[in-house]
C-alpha cells in the first residue's frame, strides 16, 4: 500500500519546513494520559514519524524508525508510536513487535489519523476527478475508524486495550493552505498505487470549487477535519486485572442498586 521511499522523501522535505500544530496537540494529549497513570517509566522509546513535540516529551528516549521491522535496542517499559501506524502495510505486525519489545506490564501508546480525517478533501477530490476523467485514482490514504483500530490492539496481543479519538477542525481560506500544511506534516500522497504523473491543474481548481460548495462556512472558510486516534494497551502481566469468570459473582446487581429484579419473559 505504501511507497516507503516516497514517504521518507516527503518526511525529509517536511523536516525542512515543518508544520507541527497537530503534533503539538497529540504530544499534549499523550502527556496528559501519561500523567494520569500511577507509574514511573524509566526506559521509553519513540517509534514512527517522531517530530520535535515528541522529542520534547521524552527527550532521552531512543527513536526507532517505523520500518516493516522495528529495530528496538532493548526491552522498554513505554513505547510511543507517533503518526506511523496509518502508513503501515502491516499495523498488527507493528503492534506485535512493539509488544515483544515491552517488559511485562509495559505500556504501548500510539497516535495516528483516523477515518474521519480529511473527509471533506476526499469527497471533493473524488467528485472532481470523476467529472474530469470519468474515474478515480488513489490520492488520499485510506484510514480506519476508531473501532477497527481498537481491534488491532487485541489482535496484537495487548491487554486492557483502549481506543479513543479527538477530532479537530482547522479552517483554511483556500485549498492551497491545506495542501501546504499536509506537506509540512509529511502527510501527502505516498501510496504505492498513486499516479506518478503530475495531476492537471484543473483537478484542484474544480476540487476547491466543489469543496467550497459542499463544506464552506458562512464566512467562506474551508473546514478540514483531522481525527487523532489514540491506542493504549499493556504488555500482558500476571499482576494485571482480569475479568471474572461468568457466573462467579457473589452478589446480585439488583441488591447493589437497591431495586427489584424483573425476570425476562420466555
Amino acid at each position: 500500500m505504501t511507497d516507503r521511499n516516497a514517504l521518507l522523501r516527503q518526511r525529509a522535505r517536511a523536516a525542512r519546513d515543518p508544520v507541527l500544530f497537530l503534533h503539538d496537540e497529540a504530544a499534549r494529549e499523550i502527556e496528559e494520559r501519561l500523567a494520569e497513570i500511577n507509574k514511573a517509566f524509566t526506559s521509553p522509546a519513540l517509534v514512527g514519524n517522531v517530530r520535535e513535540p515528541f522529542r520534547r516529551l521524552l527527550p532521552d528516549a531512543p527513536i526507532v524508525p517505523d520500518a516493516d521491522r522495528l529495530d528496538f535496542t532493548g526491552p522498554h517499559d513505554l513505547l510511543v508510536h507517533a503518526f506511523g501506524l496509518h502508513w503501515a502495510d502491516d499495523p498488527v505486525g507493528q503492534i506485535v513487535q512493539s509488544r515483544l519489545a515491552l517488559v511485562p506490564d509495559g505500556l504501548f501508546l500510539a497516535v495516528l489519523f483516523g477515518g474521519q480525517t480529511l473527509h471533506e478533501l476526499r469527497a471533493s477530490l473524488a467528485e472532481a476527478e470523476t467529472r474530469l476523467t470519468g474515474g478515480l485514482s488513489p490520492r488520499v490514504l485510506p484510514m480506519a475508524d476508531v473501532r477497527e483500530l481498537g481491534a488491532l490492539l487485541q489482535r496484537g496481543g495487548l491487554a486492557l486495550p483502549v481506543a479513543d479519538s479527538v477530532r479537530l477542525t482547522v479552517r483554511y481560506r483556500e485549498l492551497a493552505g491545506l495542501i501546504h500544511d499536509l506537506r509540512g506534516m509529511g502527510e501527502t500522497n505516498a501510496l504505492a498505487g498513486r499516479h506518478r504523473r503530475v495531476p492537471p491543474k484543473a483537478l484542484f481548481t474544480l476540487a476547491e470549487r466543489l469543496y467550497s460548495e459542499a463544506f464552506a462556512e458562512p464566512e467562506g472558510f474551508l473546514p478540514a477535519t483531522f481525527e487523532l486516534v489514540f491506542l493504549t494497551g499493556w504488555a500482558p502481566s500476571d499482576s494485571q486485572q482480569t475479568p471474572l469468570r461468568p457466573g462467579s459473582a457473589k452478589a446480585r446487581l439488583a441488591d447493589a442498586l437497591n431495586t427489584r429484579e424483573t425476570p425476562l419473559e420466555d
